[in-house]
């Protein structure tokens, strides 16, 4: 994300028009008057969204520049006084024992096996009761995920169901659709997610200017 920041900006506002995954996350746990963190946060693109309903927000991003700029969101944002940004990892945040009610973290934990650290982080910052919510691509679902599998040959959506439903998750498909506001967008998005020939082969296979991607939310509870 942080070689193609603008880039990743537009793709953001393309994905899920109609706003299913963030009614799916709602469904589970709703944020309202809680204490959230969203991990991995970039360039800040959600934190909106959260200081919307939550009583504070905490964005955490590793990468300075990412931080930068999700600092500049808050700043130009009305709404968003209850939002700090801060520079850190999955693994180690930077929070007391429990001490927030949702960890959010989207896009982020695709692969399952090598994320036990973040999950376990994750337990130790929430507060009985808390939920950590795992949003991710569905690697299963056409056609998003099939191109996900052709690039990476040791990709099993399988074995990552397996390994959330073994940690105490429960998960959900969601269909949504992102919808990009010309070509052009669509196939510089696609150009960056895949390598060139899986690109080439979903940007011919794609018409117009929107393509079905569903995700998987994953929900645990602590405490």
């Amino acid at each position: 994300m942080w070689n193609w920041p603008d880039l990743y900006e537009v793709e953001n506002t393309a994905q899920d028009v109609t706003g299913a995954v963030w009614a799916e996350l709602r469904r589970h746990q709703d944020w309202w008057g809680l204490d959230v963190v969203d991990v991995g946060c970039g360039a800040g693109f959600h934190l909106p969204v959260f200081a919307r309903r939550a009583r504070s927000v905490l964005g955490v991003e590793p990468h300075r520049p990412l931080v930068r700029r999700a600092r500049r969101r808050i700043a130009r944002s009305r709404g968003t006084g209850s939002v700090r940004v801060v520079r850190g990892a999955a693994h180690r945040l930077p929070l007391g024992d429990a001490a927030v009610d949702l960890v959010h973290a989207r896009t982020a934990y695709f692969f399952g096996p090598g994320c036990e650290p973040g999950i376990a982080e994750a337990g130790r910052v929430l507060r009985p009761g808390g939920a950590l919510a795992v949003v991710d691509l569905d690697g299963s679902a056409a056609p998003y995920g099939e191109w996900m599998r052709a690039d990476l040959a040791d990709f099993d959506p399988e074995r990552v169901e397996r390994f959330f439903a073994a940690r105490g998750f429960d998960s959900f498909g969601v269909e949504t659709r992102w919808v990009f506001s010309d070509r052009a967008s669509l196939e510089a998005v696609l150009r960056i997610e895949f390598s060139p020939p899986v690109a080439r082969r979903a940007i011919e296979s794609v018409p117009g200017n929107a393509v079905p991607v569903t995700y998987r939310v994953r929900i645990r509870r602590f405490g």
